[in-house]
């Protein structure tokens, strides 16, 4: 059943619902293609009803891009569709604002790797992104040259890692094929000129096996049988032709026969049923069941020698870890999704079922060299990510901070100059103060000074090292400059209109009038109207008498006042 065809069971349901809103409010935009654009949100709909992800998921799937490019707000869908959906919506557009540049490109890439599983709090985002970047490349080459390469790279470089993490090896493995033409066009030509012959031959090959496989199967009482083909996808392929000097001869995987069969049992009778057909080749067994891959993956797997000496790979595995392998984390929360249970119980059956089976199989298989402490660590679950926060400059790169940062620190570990010379903040597009709290997924802003030097009073909730040292540093620079005196401050209490642009004006002003900001903060007074202290390191009454007057010419200024103060410097 697709997602229309659902609807026309349940025309007057919360998805047909969300079906004439998105198509409603999409309406009249097209996409590269020509075709509407609602053609590509019904799409990732589809695709995660195709994975059979819970309601809430495929509804949020069609309203994912109504925030970013209609007139649709987060309170009107709060209000059509209530909270769970609105914030799975918010969490993909949240996403769709990260961006991916190639310098340093493995650790950019695996920062966002972090910091997409860290914002997203409810693994559904992903699952929604994944499904809306699947149907945008297989619609890439409507997009111009140069996009599709950055699109394919990025693609290639977070979202098909991000999904192989997640067991989804079907995911993961047509995103990287989707990609590999953009990528590598010279190489994808070649392979498709030299494999498809390669690829019908070994087909024809395996199709004359396949009674075989499944009478002697019958003979061992196996009946409930599913066998198919799974031909290696082109980018793995040439990654492993690279491997063994572009010799075909030695990938014996090129296409394999899948047997699914109904229990573990039958799965290990099949293993021997095939070995006493053809000999297997030595150290070609792998008992993925036993062991699973760190992602999750199980199967039995063994090469063995075929009828005319022709070397086959056969993959055995039940129903479930089928399901499990091509949609990963998504098949198991499939299975505990359908019950009575509320979201957070899911959550919590999802994580204890799948992280902490890996935790324990990882206890078990560290010491035999199939996987690392790094290579568990990065699959683990979100909550190990929880005491780091992933916050966004405005050029759309990431920024990796303990828990509990501020603004200072975030502007610290972007350049020390930014750091010195901050005056304000802004998250998300909202003023904050520059000891406020941030958190992962914030957009923020430093607003800077020339020549503003650091306050000592940043040191009182700085979080982290670089920013603490580098304030002492510009402090001591500051104390020695004035032969360890203790100067006195002024500070400026504004009561202004909120409006854009009222931080900038007023700090112009007081730079024109060759004087330092120390320090800037804010505090809301009801809908309308905010109060700033604004620290100055001037002291004679008579400038900062013309700096008010100057100030008071400003739009929106209701009330100056001052007050002489006393720093604090040690």
């Amino acid at each position: 059943m697709t997602v229309k065809e659902r609807i026309k069971k349940d025309p007057d349901g919360l998805l047909a619902k969300a079906y004439r809103f998105s198509e409603n409010a999409h309406r009249g935009q097209k996409r590269k293609t020509g075709e509407p654009y609602f053609v590509h949100v019904l799409a990732t709909a589809e695709i995660l009803y195709e994975w059979q992800l819970d309601e809430s998921t495929v509804i949020a799937g069609l309203l994912h891009d109504t925030l970013e490019d209609t007139h649709v707000t987060s309170k009107d869908l709060l209000t059509e569709f209530g909270e769970e959906i609105t914030f799975l919506v918010n969490g993909v557009t949240k996403l769709g604002k990260i961006k991916y540049r190639g310098t340093d490109a493995e650790a950019k890439a695996e920062n966002l790797r972090k910091m997409i599983l860290a914002i997203s709090e409810d693994l559904r985002v992903v699952f929604i992104k994944l499904a809306d970047r699947l149907h945008n490349m297989r619609t890439l080459g409507a997009l111009p040259p140069a996009k599709q390469k950055r699109i394919a790279l990025e693609t290639h470089e977070i979202y098909a890692p991000l999904a192989y993490r997640m067991g989804m090896q079907s995911i993961s493995g047509e995103l990287q094929d989707l990609s590999f033409p953009y990528l590598y066009p010279q190489e994808y030509r070649w392979l498709k000129e030299k494999m498809t012959e390669e690829y019908e031959d070994r087909l024809k090959y395996l199709d004359r096996l396949k009674p075989l496989v499944e009478s002697s199967l019958r003979e061992k009482g196996i009946t409930k049988t599913q066998i198919d083909f799974r031909a290696k996808r082109y980018s793995s392929l040439y990654k492993k032709l690279l491997r063994n000097q572009m010799d075909l001869g030695k990938i014996y995987d090129l296409v394999a026969m899948r047997i699914i069969l109904e229990t573990v049992e039958d799965c290990y009778s099949a293993l021997g049923t095939i070995h006493s057909l053809w000999p297997p080749l030595p150290g070609k067994i792998k008992d993925y069941i036993a062991m699973p891959k760190p992602n999750g993956y199980k199967s039995l797997h063994t090469t063995v020698i075929g009828p005319n000496q022709r070397i086959v790979e056969f993959q055995i595995r039940t129903v479930e870890m089928h399901k499990e392998n091509e949609h990963g984390i998504a098949a198991h929360w499939i299975y505990k999704s359908h019950g009575k249970e509320s979201v957070d119980t899911k959550k919590k059956i999802f994580e204890e079922a799948q992280w902490v089976k890996q935790l324990a199989k990882w206890q078990t298989t560290k010491n035999n060299g199939e996987t690392s402490a790094e290579d568990f660590i990065e699959s683990l679950k979100i909550d190990f990510f929880k005491d780091r926060i992933f916050t966004i400059t405005p050029r759309g790169e990431v920024i990796d901070l303990p828990a509990g940062s501020t603004p200072v620190d975030f502007a610290y570990h972007v350049h020390t100059e930014i750091g010195d010379t901050a005056v304000g903040a802004k998250a998300n597009n909202q003023l904050v103060p520059l000891s406020h709290e941030l958190h992962s997924g914030d957009f923020v802003e430093i607003l800077t000074q020339k020549n503003k030097k650091p306050s000592e009073d940043w040191l009182t909730f700085v979080k982290t090292s670089i920013a603490r040292d580098r304030i002492r540093h510009a402090l001591k620079r500051k104390t020695n400059a004035l032969l360890n005196k203790q100067p006195i401050r002024s500070e400026l209490k504004i009561v202004a209109s909120d409006r854009m642009g009222l931080i900038k004006d007023i700090t112009l002003i007081i730079s024109r009038s060759h004087v330092n900001v120390l320090n800037l903060a804010t505090t809301n007074i009801g809908e309308k109207f905010h109060t700033l202290r604004v620290s100055c390191d001037i002291v004679e009454k008579e400038k900062i008498e013309k700096l008010i007057l100057k100030l008071k010419e400003l739009k929106d200024i209701k009330e100056i006042s001052y007050r002489l103060l006393e720093s604090q410097i040690s």
